[in-house]
């Protein structure tokens, strides 16, 4: 779990700084405004624009990683994780904090899975979130597309398996067989006046004519988004990319995508996916899922900051985002881990002498998010052999003593 704001420091021998998250990062203009040993602004610096690069970005009309939608699968991928056993209670706080956090859509296990999946469905969509829409995910079967739009959910996410190793291994049927079952599905639940999603299982094991026909087919009955799974986590950011934007030019309805993270790739994946033109990501509490998870959304809030930091502090009440960590690690009997994204115990801590002179000067040298933006605070380790006596002088300050810049450095050799 996360330490609470003003819990010890964990190995309290290695003294650390605690720096004013407050301070802004700022530009190399503004740098000489910024008193280099406690790091607060002298006067108030301007704005900061997001990290473009160095030679900047060519404008991509289908691009949308300034335009997209979280569907927050804690409450269905997530229960697939190995140490998950969510009581009600359980489900209706975390879903209670993803309404407030503001994630446009909650996605909940199938109904037809056990009649306390049936139960804790209808529950929850009778909480009447304030901005949340709940969906519920289930197979390609009109038994659970029936079961699934009496519980009362916004949406139906619907799946089936493309890939030869499904269709051969799993359910047994062609894509003649799928397409009509789909069919089959999409007009039952639209008939019925909510959100319906169709995707393939294994999409990126399966053959491109085939999701390519079947998304077409789709589209045009008018399901509202069409779904992208590496179901085994083996695609790379440049094949999300090439399917992706094939499928933009295909149909004309959303594209959601749910990344499994087997090879590490889940995160640059989904942000590959937005710049492609999906429109949705999947995503789970700390990454948590069947096997190693899919998409953190703690990642992806990370990535995204980077790519457009006001759209996202715009939808978001990303102060929320540790406690949400905290509860679901919690419920899961985890740790979260110490390089966590964000909320970590070293995400924002700094060590080497060079680092800290720098990060007491100008936070942006080292850090490309700010840790004020999610309610965390800024650490600078003294107590070790590679800190720099910038640091020292620092915590000297903060404690209102006097020590010379000789002393200083005498201090890093007793």
């Amino acid at each position: 779990m996360c330490p609470p704001a003003d819990a010890p420091i964990e190995n309290a021998d290695q003294e650390m700084v605690a720096i004013d998250t407050t301070t802004p990062h700022i530009s190399d203009a503004s740098a000489s405004n910024v008193n280099s040993t406690n790091g607060t602004a002298a006067s108030q610096p301007p704005p900061v624009k997001a990290h473009k690069g160095v030679y900047g970005r060519a404008s991509d009309f289908l691009s949308n990683t300034s335009n997209w939608k979280i569907i927050e699968s804690t409450l269905r991928e997530g229960e697939q994780f190995a140490n998950a056993f969510f009581s009600l209670e359980t489900k209706i706080k975390i879903a209670k904090m993803l309404d407030e956090f503001g994630v446009e859509y909650i996605e909940l296990t199938s109904p037809a899975a056990s009649p306390e999946s049936r139960a804790h469905c209808e529950a929850i969509c009778n909480l009447g979130l304030k901005r949340t829409k709940i969906l519920t995910h289930i197979r390609c079967h009109m038994d659970d597309a029936r079961l699934a739009v009496e519980t009362g959910v916004d949406g139906v996410d619907v799946v089936i398996g493309t890939s030869s190793f499904l269709r051969e291994h799993s359910h047994g049927k062609d894509m003649t067989w799928i397409t009509k079952k789909a069919i089959e599905v999409i007009e039952f639940v639209k008939s019925k006046g909510i959100e319906i999603r169709f995707s393939s299982e294994d999409s990126f094991r399966s053959e491109l004519v085939d999701l390519l026909s079947i998304y077409r087919t789709v589209d045009k009955i008018g399901v509202n988004r069409v779904g992208v799974a590496d179901t085994v986590g083996c695609a790379d950011a440049r094949q999300v990319y090439d399917l992706v934007r094939t499928l933009r030019g295909v149909v004309s309805c959303d594209i959601e995508t749910h990344f499994h993270n087997d090879t590490g790739c889940a995160i640059a994946n989904a942000y590959s996916a937005l710049e492609a033109g999906a429109t949705h990501v999947d995503t789970s509490i700390l990454g948590i899922g069947e096997r190693n998870g899919i998409t953190p959304l703690g990642g992806l809030i990370a990535r995204m900051m980077v790519a457009d930091p006001d759209y996202v502090k715009s939808k978001y009440n990303l102060s929320m985002l540790r406690e949400l960590e905290n509860t679901v690690a919690e419920a899961v009997e985890i740790q979260v881990p110490f390089n966590n994204y964000i909320t970590g115990f070293c995400a924002f801590t700094h060590k080497a002498g060079i680092h800290a002179k720098a990060i007491l000067a100008n936070p942006s040298t080292y850090e490309i998010l700010n840790p004020a933006d999610f309610g965390m605070t800024r650490y600078v380790s003294i107590g070790h052999r590679l800190t720099g006596w910038n640091a020292v002088k620092s915590r000297v300050e903060q404690l209102n003593l006097k020590l010379n810049d000789d002393q200083a450095s005498l201090r890093l050799f007793l």
